[in-house]
Formats: structure tokens, C-alpha cells, sequence
């Protein structure tokens, strides 16, 4: 296999996935603003914000890495028709979990592969978590435990770490949750000749 990967993320889990699959890949995270992408797309399903958003990141990348398929990736979460990002505080953190409590919310991951400009897939997989009612005194004593760490969730929770406790259900598969859908990604890459298959 000659073909360079790249991934358009620096995010320590979308690498450890592909690390944990035995993928060889450099990441550099794309530079876009991504609420000013946003705020040009007017009202759009949050599956395709996710898509636009990680199709610009594998674009922005794809521009410094010629002849290399590059991975682009983003993740929106949904409840309802209210679309949320990643919290700025840890105020704001207790506030979405609050929101979110006892309620069912949408996490809709979107993946995108380009080479040299061209889009050459995009997939978007969706979960439907449902956490348990959750005490604000619990929530308060969950963000202290695990801190700052769920600000780089748009959720304000990692559900591969203590956030499986504010979990009830969830249907959807661990790669999805996690901001990258594996197994439609391999197909992809191998149907590409990119990877061994």
C-alpha cells in the first residue's frame, strides 16, 4: 500500500481508534473556523452540519497532503431540534447535563475521505443515548470527578470513561459514540485499495 493516510484531527480518541485498528496515518487538525462554517449553512439537519463539517476539514487538509486520502471527521449531537457544541465551561458542562437528563439525545458522526480536492465518500452514522434522570447534586460531583476533560465533548460527557455512568440506553455502536464510524470506514478504505483487505 503506497497511499498515504492522513487524519484531519488531532483528537487523541479518532487516533487511538485508528491506531487500535493498525492503521499507519499522520494527523494535523484542519484549520477552519467551524461556527463561522455554521453560520453560512442556515437551518440544515445536524447529519449534514456534521457532513459540511467534516468534509471541510478533510478539504483543508487535503490541500497540504497531495496524493494522500485524508480522513475528516465531526461530530453534532442533537436533542430534539436544538444542535449543541462542545461546552465553554464547566458551568455550561452541568447545564447540558441537566438538559440532556432523562431525555434521549442524537449523536450523529460523520466521516469524509478526499484526495487532492475531491471528495471521495462521506458516511454519517447515528446513536440515540438515552441517559438516565440525573440529580444535580450527582452531576455536581461527576463534573468535579471527572473535570475539564468533558469540554472536548460536545455532550459534556466521555462515554469511555466515567460518562457510561449517566447512561440508560444507548443504540448505536462504541465507534459512533466515539466521533468516528469504524467498521463503514474500513469497508471504504479497503474498497479503495488504501488498506490491506
Amino acid at each position: 500500500m503506497t497511499t498515504k493516510l492522513v487524519l484531519a484531527s488531532t483528537s487523541p480518541f479518532r487516533k487511538a481508534l485508528l491506531q487500535n485498528a493498525g492503521l499507519s496515518f499522520v494527523a494535523q487538525a484542519a484549520d477552519i473556523d467551524e461556527r463561522a462554517v455554521e453560520d453560512t449553512l442556515g437551518a440544515m439537519d445536524p447529519e449534514d452540519v456534521a457532513t459540511i463539517l467534516a468534509e471541510a476539514k478533510a478539504q483543508d487538509v487535503s490541500a497540504r497532503h497531495p496524493g494522500c486520502v485524508v480522513i475528516g471527521s465531526d461530530q453534532t449531537l442533537a436533542l430534539e431540534s436544538e444542535v449543541f457544541h462542545k461546552p465553554k465551561d464547566m458551568e455550561d458542562a452541568r447545564r447540558r447535563l441537566l438538559k440532556l437528563s432523562g431525555r434521549t439525545h442524537q449523536l450523529n458522526s460523520a466521516v469524509v475521505l478526499a484526495r487532492d480536492g475531491e471528495t471521495l465518500w462521506r458516511h454519517v452514522a447515528v446513536a440515540h443515548m438515552t441517559m438516565r434522570a440525573l440529580d444535580p447534586g450527582f452531576v455536581g460531583r461527576h463534573l468535579a470527578s471527572v473535570g475539564d476533560s468533558v469540554l472536548s465533548s460536545v455532550g459534556a460527557y466521555q462515554y469511555e470513561g466515567e460518562g457510561i455512568q449517566l447512561f440508560e440506553r444507548i443504540d448505536g455502536d462504541y465507534f459512533t459514540v466515539i466521533g468516528l464510524p469504524m467498521l463503514p470506514l474500513l469497508a471504504e478504505l479497503r474498497s479503495l485499495g488504501v488498506i490491506d483487505g
